[in-house]
């Protein structure tokens, strides 16, 4: 699915540029975010959260023929609603319909192993399922924007959903599993992560999205509002990228499937440090001037997707029964991901060579996503190497 959104996503910008006419029945921009927002990424956490989750919450596993019928829903909505977007937007609500359908069934299951757990530490799985269910909620409001027809109200579940549902995934885990990971690997690091921490990041995070669905219904924004902004990111991005560095970023250099994590983690910190500056030209310009969607795509692609890329590479290795090592051929993979999203970030800072930019970004991002799909896609459905069971 991640592939399949790339190859999708790097055909229409290629027949933008090449003045080739395209029929869309949904706003390309909205498809956009929706695909690469919420295509790909909830599969992946159905992966960790019906395998690590009930390790966390001292649950059994629960069987895989009970997983595959929600996820082959959700695998066939989203088909769906990819010919919809272009070819009638009542197929895209019927695909995004069995979406919805098929993520609400995942989070009530895994809503019920919390509710049933008797772990003494059930924060992180709360956090999870408060997520999954906001999530499952944005799709649902999702749905009724386009049965409506109401753009706003889709593009405000979409944002809700990225910052409220897959980002707060994303920093609970992170909160959970990098200083783990790292003190594992490298006894010189202690896993250090209060809880304080894990509620500042999920507050930072929400603040975020209430940010960006206010800046959906007012616009231009108050001048207040973009200095309460420059306010609130400030000391914010200041601490991720403290974070970055007190979880030990400089020393995972060493390891690299652990810098590949600790990466992914600095782009947050990168991110807001961007929304910062963007909000302050803003609120010099009178919203004239802005970083446009530079802050966004460096939380998107680099938090988000090279944190995907290094957990999932982690995660297909360790399964597959192989070392839990990062090859030559995985590290390239993971600078791939780093030179596309540069080159996205660039693409919205300098206008001059935007466009030129932009399609060096989605080419390179395909390159990513296919060359993993077929190294790591080909170890699937097989027998561990190792011999053991799974």
């Amino acid at each position: 699915m991640m592939a399949l959104s790339a190859l999708w996503w790097c055909t229409q910008l290629y027949a933008r540029s090449l003045h080739v006419p395209m029929v869309w029945a949904v706003s390309p921009s909205t498809a956009h975010a929706m695909v690469m927002s919420l295509g790909f990424m909830p599969l992946f956490f159905t992966g960790f959260l019906f395998t690590a989750g009930p390790k966390w919450l001292g649950m059994p596993e629960p069987a895989t023929r009970t997983l595959l019928p929600p996820v082959l829903c959700y695998l066939s909505g989203w088909l769906l609603a990819l010919v919809g977007f272009h070819a009638s937007t009542w197929v895209a609500i019927g695909g995004l319909t069995l979406v919805a359908t098929a993520y609400s069934s995942l989070a009530f299951k895994f809503s019920t192993l919390w509710w049933r757990s008797r772990a003494d530490d059930k924060a992180h799985a709360l956090v999870i399922q408060i997520a999954n269910l906001l999530g499952a909620l944005a799709l649902w409001l999702i749905v009724a924007g386009l049965v409506t027809d109401n753009d706003t109200l889709v593009r405000a579940a979409v944002y809700g959903a990225l910052w409220f549902f897959i980002a707060t995934v994303f920093a609970c885990v992170s909160h959970r599993m990098i200083p783990f990971f790292s003190a594992s690997a490298m006894p010189v690091l202690d896993a250090w992560r209060p809880m304080w921490l894990l509620w500042t990041m999920v507050a930072i995070l929400w603040c975020e999205g209430l940010f960006a669905v206010l800046d959906l219904w007012l616009w231009p924004a108050p001048e207040a509002l973009r200095w309460l902004q420059v306010a609130f990111e400030t000391p914010t991005a200041a601490l991720m990228l403290w974070l970055a560095i007190r979880w030990g970023l400089v020393q995972s250099l060493k390891i690299r499937l652990l810098a590949m994590l600790h990466g992914g983690f600095l782009w947050l910190g990168i991110a807001l440090a961007l929304q910062t500056v963007s909000h302050t030209l803003m609120a010099l310009s009178h919203d004239q001037q802005s970083l446009g969607l530079a802050p966004l795509h460096a939380m998107t692609m680099g938090y988000l997707g090279a944190t995907l890329f290094a957990m999932a590479t982690r995660v297909s290795s360790g399964h597959s029964g192989r070392p839990l090592a990062a090859d030559n051929k995985a590290w390239a993979l993971y600078w791939v991901v780093q030179c596309a999203v540069l080159l996205r970030v660039a693409s919205a800072v300098w206008p001059m060579g935007g466009d030129l930019l932009l399609l060096a970004a989605v080419s390179v991002w395909v390159v990513a996503t296919c060359g993993w799909a077929l190294r790591y896609g080909s170890w699937f459905g097989r027998p561990r190497v190792d011999g053991r069971s799974g």
